[in-house]
């Protein structure tokens, strides 16, 4: 058996039901609790109303100097009295000193009231104020006044002698009344009462309807922009990251700075899934490289050691040569294994506080670098033709700098590495060292067939080729070696700059911070 609580139908109601429904809840709380205040003035007003009327009535009963006379005769003069006072079914009686009824100039047409013990003490002690008294017949109530009649009319503006010649006319003539009692049904007030209470149930229930279907309609309007967020995160949820919420009219509103706080959201989301995804590309193409530049000279080995085992190197002289070629094999092997943990040291350093790779710094002038890869390609290639000169061209000059200096000779080393291995025999090489502005610059150009825009927006990928095609001999290298260069440089605070297009060459532009230090040497 499934129980359900309290809440549960609300909470199985969609935003739009809740909305109404509590809308609903309260307006009908409202209506209530204002038509029982307003039931209740009512009725309290009218009562007061009859108070007035009867305490009218009262005055005008007392005030006949007749009711000596028959009661045939005076009930005519009484009646029309209390009839000039107070319209409606009322009862007049006079009351003897015991209470007891002595006359009732007004009998009632259907009813009467109960009437209490009403002797002299007891008139005197309510001090005609009303009260109410069941009927002797059905289920009615009465509003009821007693006064005493020796008091004279002490509810209307009579003085106090005409009070006392009142009394002693009434002694006089042997009058034995000792109090009057004038009463009122208060059927019709509970009647009015009755029918203004179903005519209000009546309204309020067209109102709840009306209500109900103005507020179905116009909280649906409101929350049409929530309608557009669920259709956007069903979107999102969906796998579509480039869906958006519907700009606002306004972001000061809840549902405005809402939208506004899922849509930067979104942004952040979809361009933090872009750059995972890049980076997941290249972390599979690292690996993909990574492993076809170590399985080479690993292939390479293995099938040197196979040959040898299977007897395929009878002579000490293929014995020899097969040793120096697994010697260059694991030679680049290390090479490669160096380098990347190279590139894993720097890449930690740009990501953590701690120091895992280093730099000893010192006061240097690139100069000395520059006339270093100089000899260095002097001594690679010697048929090529290089030149020293300031960045750009013109004469070369001094570029004071804080840094590495064995790092930023790697740098220097695998630039002049990478000009000569990525150009023809013979192709021109240039080496620039100055300044530009604020920055010291070391630059080297070549001749060779340079690159395209997309190729150059690749260069400094680890495992990248710009020529695809070309077998990865041991001249051509792993395509580790800008990668290391523009790393090297950001760990100094500069950076690499590449100026290239097809058949125009291309140059590698260095950019470090100029030192202040004017006493480094410039030799």
């Amino acid at each position: 058996m499934t129980t359900t609580s309290a809440d549960g139908p609300i909470k199985s109601l969609s935003l739009r039901g809740r909305v109404v429904a509590i809308s609903q809840l309260l307006v009908i709380a409202a209506l209530l609790a204002s038509n029982a205040l307003l039931v209740t003035l009512l009725q309290r007003q009218l009562v007061h109303q009859l108070d007035d009327r009867l305490r009218a009535a009262t005055v005008a009963a007392a005030r006949l100097s007749d009711r000596a006379e028959t009661p045939g005769e005076a009930a005519p003069r009484v009646r029309d009295a209390v009839e000039r006072e107070l319209t409606g079914d009322i009862y007049v009686a006079y009351l003897d000193a015991d209470g007891q009824v002595e006359e009732t100039p007004r009998p009632p047409k259907n009813s009467a009231p109960q009437l209490p013990d009403l002797n002299l003490e007891a008139v005197d002690s309510r001090d005609s104020r009303p009260f109410q008294s069941a009927a002797r017949k059905g289920n009615g109530e009465w509003r009821v006044i007693a006064a005493p009649l020796n008091s004279g009319p002490s509810n209307v503006e009579s003085s106090n002698a005409e009070s006392s010649n009142f009394a002693r006319r009434q002694k006089a003539e042997g009058a034995s009344y000792a109090g009057i009692v004038v009463a009122a049904s208060l059927n019709p007030i509970n009647t009015t009462i009755r029918h203004l209470g179903v005519w209000m149930l009546v309204i309020d229930s067209l109102v709840l309807v009306l209500l109900a279907v103005v507020g179905w309609f116009a909280v649906r309007a409101g929350l049409r922009p929530l309608r557009r967020i669920e259709t956007t995160a069903a979107a999102i949820a969906a796998g579509d990251l480039s869906s958006r919420v519907p700009p606002p009219a306004s972001t000061r509103t809840e549902l405005g700075r809402l939208s506004a706080a899922l849509n930067g959201m979104l942004d952040r989301i979809e361009a933090g899934d872009a750059a995972r995804a890049a980076t997941n590309e290249r972390m599979r193409t690292f690996i993909a490289d990574a492993s076809h530049e170590l399985r080479t000279p690993l292939f390479g080995i293995k099938g040197f050691t196979e040959l040898y085992r299977m007897g395929g190197m009878p002579e000490r002289a293929d014995v020899d040569t097969a040793m120096n070629r697994m010697e260059r094999e694991a030679g680049r092997l290390v090479r490669i294994v160096e380098d990347l943990l190279l590139l894993a040291r720097l890449d930690e350093e740009d990501t953590t506080a701690d120091a895992h790779l280093p730099l000893h710094l010192t006061p240097m002038d690139l100069r000395t670098l520059a006339a270093d890869a100089l000899h260095d390609v002097r001594a690679l290639a010697p048929e090529r033709s290089v030149r020293l000169t300031g960045p750009g061209g013109g004469p070369p000059g001094g570029a004071p700098v804080l840094g590495d200096e064995a790092r930023l000779r790697q740098v220097t080393s695998n630039l002049v590495g990478n000009a000569i291995a990525h150009t023809l025999p013979g192709t021109p090489v240039r080496i620039g060292v100055g300044t530009l502005g604020d920055l010291a610059v070391l630059e080297l150009s070549d001749q060779g067939p340079g690159m395209t825009a997309e190729q150059a927006t690749h260069v400094f990928d680890r495992f990248y080729r710009a020529d695809t095609a070309r077998a990865r001999t041991q001249t051509g290298g792993a395509g580790l070696g800008l990668s290391i260069v523009n790393s090297l440089v950001t760990a100094h605070h500069g950076r690499v700059e590449v100026d290239t297009a097809p058949g125009e060459g291309t140059t590698f532009r260095v950019l470090l911070p100029l030192h202040p230090d004017s006493s480094v040497s410039h030799s």
